[in-house]
């Protein structure tokens, strides 16, 4: 199949350049169209599309920056190069201001042409690729693609649809391996600043000597090993979001500067006189309970009202046991997106029984190791960890009944769905909501127990 052509607008008043260019760039494999004036120029504009357009910058009816205007009007997508004589390069310097892609000062070669409007094409498909790719990205953020099924979640997102349109400051709150990262990401790509820049900040893992840099920058011969002026995560996140993760763990001196920063939306970089604006919005995320650290001292009061703008509390995965099937599937989704890997009934029944202490991460990496080890397909209750499919049995809780050996985790198993059945007159659906757990999981402990 041919490629098709790429359509170029030629545009100069002199005659014998004119055809010279008209013939070297038809050679080059471009279709053009080649005329002498910005009204014949502007009629050609107004007919069609272009993927080029190379004019001299003073024509007899008027300038290049006419023609520029009016293709900058109908989108960013056609390049724009500028011819100019060499006593005229500011004014080509002008219209790159402008939005020219490039400029040619005359005489050139035509390999030298040639480069240049290469160059502008390849940058403008890269352009076109970062929106692309960054609206894909957003896309990927969508509430949609979050996996919630459970209650709990959903009111998760609904408070998450209500503050995203705001600049408020957001503190998620959860345990570790909740989400509270893809919330975050949430929050941004679904708000007013989804195409500024998003920087994350890992507090704990950033040395406490280096983490005052890290978020407000350094200016040159501030410390030791200061080379160069560096912007912190602040400036870098202008006009976006920052995102605060494990903010409990920060250092109080810390805490007293972050503090300002919220108050007065001004940053001051280590060695520096001055302060600078930034234009940020905060989203601050620990699993650890704030409201204790200040009481115990350990955190600034007025630091966490000024944090707690807007709360979210993320449920553990236990709470949101509806939730793991779907989870399960979308793993696995992004493990094999081409294949079909079916779970076994017993393996969900473990799954969805078990509770998940260190949450949807741990989830994910009992998933990706079972899919690995799985033959055929099939994920059963064999290639689950051995936390899931075996738990300890000899852990000891209180004494037995009679108030001799103690009783084992099975026995005390036994006895709970014992009692739960006595009470329920054997209904199993009635004995499975006085456990708190899911009927299935109820039928497959007694199957496990030998209870009949």
């Amino acid at each position: 199949m041919q490629k098709e052509k790429r359509t170029l607008l030629l545009v100069d008043d002199d005659p014998s350049l004119l055809r010279v260019l008209e013939h070297q760039l038809s050679q080059a494999g471009f279709e053009v169209q080649a005329v002498d004036s910005v009204k014949t120029a502007q009629q050609q504009l107004d007919a069609r599309q272009f993927d080029v357009v190379v004019s001299d910058l003073s024509l007899p009816d008027g300038s290049g920056l006419d023609l520029l205007q009016s293709v900058r009007q109908m989108g960013p997508s056609t390049v724009f190069v500028i011819i100019t004589a060499y006593g005229t390069v500011e004014n080509a310097l002008e219209a790159c201001r402008q939005g020219a892609d490039d400029y040619v000062t005359k005489p050139f070669s035509r390999e030298q042409l040639m480069f240049t409007i290469e160059k502008a094409l390849r940058t403008r498909m890269l352009e076109k690729e970062n929106v692309h790719l960054r609206s894909e990205l957003i896309k990927g953020y969508d509430f949609s693609n979050i996996v919630a099924r459970s209650p709990a979640m959903h009111d998760v997102l609904k408070l998450v649809g209500r503050v995203a349109e705001t600049e408020s400051t957001v503190l998620i709150l959860g345990e570790s391996g909740t989400g509270k990262e893809l919330i975050a990401r949430a929050l941004h790509y679904n708000s007013p600043r989804k195409r500024g820049p998003l920087i994350t900040v890992n507090c704990p893992s950033i040395p406490d000597n280096l983490l005052e840099s890290e978020l407000f920058g350094h200016v040159r011969g501030a410390y030791t090993g200061a080379t160069r002026d560096r912007k912190g995560k602040f400036e870098l996140a202008e006009g976006g979001t920052i995102f605060l993760d494990e903010i409990g763990d920060l250092k109080p001196e810390l805490q007293a500067k972050l503090l300002r920063v919220l108050q007065e939306r001004q940053i001051e970089r280590i060695g520096a006189e001055k302060q600078i604006k930034v234009d940020v919005r905060i989203v601050a995320a620990t699993n650890r309970n704030l409201f204790e650290l200040v009481q115990q001292g350990a955190f600034r009061e007025d630091l966490y009202y000024r944090l707690a703008v807007f709360p979210i509390q993320l449920p553990p995965l236990r709470k949101r046991r509806k939730d793991i099937p779907h989870l399960v599937q979308h793993f696995l989704k992004k493990l094999a997106p081409e294949q079909t890997v079916r779970v076994t009934p017993e393996a969900m029944d473990l799954l969805q029984a078990y509770d998940w202490p260190g949450n949807v991460r741990e989830l994910e990496n009992a998933i990706e190791r079972a899919f690995i080890l799985a033959d055929n397909q099939v994920i059963d209750a064999p290639v689950l960890p051995a936390s899931i499919t075996a738990p300890p049995q000899r852990s000891v809780i209180h004494g037995g009944a009679d108030g001799g050996d103690p009783e084992t985790l099975m026995q005390i198993e036994t006895q709970a769905i014992l009692n739960a059945l006595q009470k329920a007159n054997g209904n199993q659906t009635a004995a499975a909501k006085l456990l708190g757990i899911p009927r299935h999981v109820l039928i497959y402990r007694m199957k496990k127990l030998s209870i009949g």
